[in-house]
């Protein structure tokens, strides 16, 4: 009941996109210029990237098509209104009566073009509100709580690391008690990302040729990254500016992998590229709602692929000996990082603040530290990521349970999750589609 309220509105928007007037009687068939507008949406959202480093989060479509992108690139008014023209075309398309992934398509891209609107507006200058923002991007926002009603949550941990010094200074020092030696890390990552894998393997098929290759980096905002780069193939970066603790194997294993980041893309070019045709699929931009489906389905992978006590009896079974890490607390440590999630909304909050400029840096990192329990290093490079990214934030927590939410609707039984989630990351979905009835 409380996502129907949080996304009724939004639903109400998107479904216009399938809620169109009647073409003229020489108009092309639908699926004919859903085509059409989908080329067109791909150069566009090309054209759009050459305005923003890191605008395209990925492309494998056709290189003649951004070159061609990149050839005379329009300024930003020009692509806002040819932004709004070709919504306009896609908006005279009646797809009331066509197949229902039809239909989903149609919204996809006029959401996605809605998205490429925001982010130009943002692009020429216009300073929009945290919600503005992330509802124009990413189709939703979360409802933000006041940082004292975490309170509680603190509370709670603090019982489960009594002692001397501030919690976050606590628990910081407990954590770091379970870093992954650098010259293990490499053996300790294959061996997560290969149950990852296994796990998903069991319930989604894999498409014969897919592959990842990963990498150890430096100087990055983020602690994982996926770059898919088509061909059912991937680069995984895993960021080493600050050490890496056990339980960020299979974590970002899953996230960055199997059924997380890699495992979506393989599935859309598989499944919707290749499979239907549909180029729009071939460009990712980073500013969409696209995101917030790929960040939440990739944090829910987790927990799908790990239930229970699973992910902890994995790692002291066989990642915990890989590092030379004794287990005497590792059940402490899993217990840790479930009250930790309790936190997850507080960096909402944070972020609010600090992007519609009620508080500073300075500040932002203070609170960091203190609603998030981190050491200032951390709380520095979460908030560097805020600065990069801006309410991008949102799309870990709140699509973490949205996606959660609309998989656990499936049912207890294990087949059905991963049928609901396979749906997901293979679909045209958008946050709209996840509302629980």
């Amino acid at each position: 009941m409380r996502m129907i309220t949080r996304f009724g509105l939004l639903a109400l928007v998107l479904a216009c996109a399938a809620c169109v007037q009647e073409p003229g009687p020489q108009a092309a068939k639908p699926s004919d210029s859903l085509g059409d507008i989908a080329r067109q949406y791909v150069l566009l959202s090309l054209e759009i990237g050459t305005h923003e480093d890191g605008y395209i989060d990925a492309y494998y479509g056709p290189a003649e098509w951004k070159q061609q992108a990149e050839a005379n690139p329009r300024d930003l008014a020009a692509l806002a209104q040819a932004v709004d023209a070709l919504d306009a075309s896609l908006m005279a398309i009646d797809v009331a009566d066509r197949e229902v992934m039809i239909q989903r398509r149609a919204k996809f891209l006029h959401a996605q073009l809605n998205a490429a609107r925001t982010r130009l507006r943002m692009l020429r200058g216009e300073k929009l509100s945290f919600r503005q923002e992330s509802l124009g991007l990413f189709g939703a926002t979360p409802d933000i709580q006041p940082l004292a009603s975490y309170d509680p949550v603190l509370k709670d941990i603090e019982t489960l690391l009594p002692g001397l010094g501030t919690l976050a200074e606590r628990v910081d020092a407990f954590q770091e008690r379970f870093i992954v030696p650098a010259d293990r890390l490499k053996p300790v990552f294959d061996r997560a990302i290969t149950e990852c894998r296994a796990r998903t393997a069991a319930h989604i098929p894999l498409p014969s040729g897919e592959s990842f290759r990963m990498e150890f980096v430096t100087g990055k905002p983020w602690s994982g990254y996926n770059y898919y780069q088509g061909n059912l193939a991937s680069l995984i970066q895993i960021n080493t500016d600050l050490p890496i603790r056990i339980s960020r194997a299979v974590d970002l294993g899953c996230h960055e992998g199997y059924p997380g980041h890699h495992a979506l893309n393989y599935l859309l070019e598989q499944k919707l590229t290749r499979g239907r045709g549909w180029v729009e699929f071939s460009v990712y931009p980073l500013y969409s709602p696209q995101s917030l489906i790929a960040e939440g389905s990739a944090n829910f992978g987790i927990d799908l692929a790990f239930p229970g006590e699973e992910k902890l009896a994995f790692e002291t079974r066989e990642l915990y000996p890989l590092a030379g890490l004794a287990t005497a607390d590792a059940a402490r440590l899993a217990q840790l990082q479930k009250a930790l999630a309790g936190l997850r909304g507080a960096r909402f909050t944070i972020a609010q603040m600090y992007l519609d400029g009620q508080i500073d840096r300075a500040q932002a990192i203070a609170l960091t530290q203190k609603y998030q329990l981190m050491s200032e290093a951390r709380a520095k490079q979460s908030v560097g990521f805020t600065d990069a990214y801006r309410s991008y934030v949102i799309n870990y927590g709140l699509g973490q349970d949205m996606v959660q939410a609309y998989v656990e609707a499936a049912g207890p039984d294990a087949s059905a999750r991963w049928a609901a989630m396979e749906r997901v990351i293979s679909e045209p979905t958008l946050p709209v589609d996840l509302a629980v009835r």
